[in-house]
């Protein structure tokens, strides 16, 4: 008589993570339950287990089931890029929307504090964080005035919502030198390579960050990240980057001609005869070659007929078929600081930043010329900008010095399954609208490629990009 089945927990507070991590791995050759496996093993024997099949042999899976939650506080949000540069582990972290940040809360670094430029650092940095504080109260009574309290709002709702918007404002000022704090989540494989990457990073704060790292996760997980060490093919990468920035920052004037925000500078060309070959294929009885071969062969009218049957139908919480994923696209896109803080959170996209350039500009919010605090923000941005130039000319850490505000140029891929997702969640109204005109600019290009999947990535109700750009953002250069 068969065994009845069971799903049940094993549990962190009685087990190890390495003891959890071997009882998975055991299971592949022997026939007892997990908990008879678990039964049976110590931290000393699966040190050893681990010593020997994930590190002498290299089967790294077995540490994706040690799993790990790492506290990160009172470091910058620059080293937090680096500490979320992981595509599979989780994070949270202390949010510039709707949170204040303190007017000392910032990060130095000991080569900035050892250099001639400590003094104009800090100028700087207070500067900033004194601009942000008081953009708060004016930018708060111009949006009170615009967004009265609705008939079924209480007066706490109405203020968390004005707050918010006031804060989604005045966020462009706070420096990546803010200090935040950020929950991790990852497994014991993850975390050791990010461990290696943060070991060689060409910034200090970021080398002794992974240093801890590895320190407080050896307690939990002592032999699967013992081995993690800087690595010298990273270390000459970085090195790299960091002599070619140094190069670009001789220049003294700022960009005074953008591109288009995001332009589309590659895409599939035979999307919809892909993913119909794709949906073909997947219900068998023919390879990928003749299933492409048959979706050529339909007319424009078949084609966009079989894409809205397999795409017809999908609930507000239903995900799009996988199918979609064989279709790619490339974007060039420049965007504020703040806004590729949020980009970067979508880890299935393919994301190649450049280095923090002020000379692509900055944004300066709408709000702020309504509020009559223009003039004042415009000079912290002059300021500011300077600062960073003369920084970047002798040190890398110039990059702690750049506010929300400031752009950034990234290369994007994508497929068209994290388009769906991407678009329809950064472009809705409760987005910061940063976002929103970055996504729906996507969206619109997306229309005018694929108007046969357009249709279906439920974007239609949206603001236009242009009236998103008018409506939010005095300028954008």
């Amino acid at each position: 008589m068969p065994k009845p089945r069971e799903i049940y927990l094993l549990d962190p507070s009685q087990l190890s993570q390495e003891v959890i991590a071997v009882a998975f791995a055991k299971t592949s050759r022997s026939p007892e339950s997990f908990r008879e496996i678990a039964a049976g093993l110590t931290d000393a024997s699966s040190a050893q287990f681990h010593e020997r099949w994930v590190v002498g042999y290299g089967h790294a899976s077995v540490a994706e089931h040690a799993v790990l939650h790492l506290a990160f506080e009172n470091v910058s949000r620059l080293a937090i890029e680096a500490i979320e540069s992981s595509r599979l582990a989780s994070y949270t972290e202390k949010s510039t929307r709707y949170q204040l940040f303190e007017r000392d809360g910032y990060y130095t670094p000991e080569a900035i504090a050892r250099s001639p430029h400590a003094d104009r650092y800090h100028r700087t940095l207070t500067m900033l964080f004194d601009t942000y504080s008081a953009s708060i109260e004016p930018v708060r009574v111009y949006i009170a005035s615009q967004f009265p309290r609705k008939a079924d709002e209480d007066e706490k709702k109405h203020e968390a919502r004005i707050r918010s918007k006031t804060i989604d404002n005045c966020r462009f000022l706070l420096p990546t030198a803010t200090l935040a704090n950020v929950g991790v989540t990852a497994n014991a494989r993850v975390l050791e390579h990010a461990i290696v990457k943060m070991l060689s990073h060409p910034l200090q704060e970021v080398r002794e960050i992974g240093e801890a790292t590895k320190r407080v996760a050896q307690a939990e997980a002592p032999t699967l990240v013992k081995y993690a060490e800087p690595s010298e093919y990273l270390e000459k990468i970085a090195r790299g980057a960091c002599r070619l920035h140094a190069e670009r920052a001789d220049s003294r004037s700022l960009a005074s001609n953008l591109p288009s925000p995001i332009s589309l500078v590659d895409y599939d060309g035979e999307a919809e005869e892909r993913f119909v070959a794709a949906c073909l294929y997947r219900q068998g009885g023919t390879d990928y070659v003749t299933a492409l071969q048959r979706a050529q062969m339909m007319s424009g009218a078949e084609l966009e007929h079989a894409v809205h049957d397999a795409l017809t139908g999908m609930g507000d919480f239903d995900i799009p078929l996988r199918e979609l994923e064989h279709i790619t696209m490339t974007f060039d896109c420049v965007l504020d600081w703040g806004a590729w803080y949020e980009l970067k959170r979508h880890r299935m996209m393919t994301l190649t930043p450049q280095p923090l350039d002020v000379r692509l500009g900055y944004a300066v919010p709408r709000v702020f010329e309504e509020a009559r605090f223009a003039a004042r923000y415009r000079q912290a941005m002059e300021e500011t900008a300077e600062t960073f130039l003369a920084l970047a000319a002798d040190l890398h850490e110039a990059a702690y010095i750049f506010p929300n505000a400031f752009n950034r140029r990234v290369l994007v891929t994508l497929n068209l399954r994290e388009a769906f997702h991407f678009c329809r969640l950064r472009s809705a109204p409760n987005a910061h609208f940063s976002m929103r005109r970055i996504a729906t600019r996507m969206y619109e290009l997306i229309c005018e490629i694929y108007p046969a999947f357009a249709r279906y990535m439920r974007c239609a109700d949206t603001p236009t990009s242009a009236q998103l750009t008018r409506e939010f953002f005095a300028s954008i250069q």
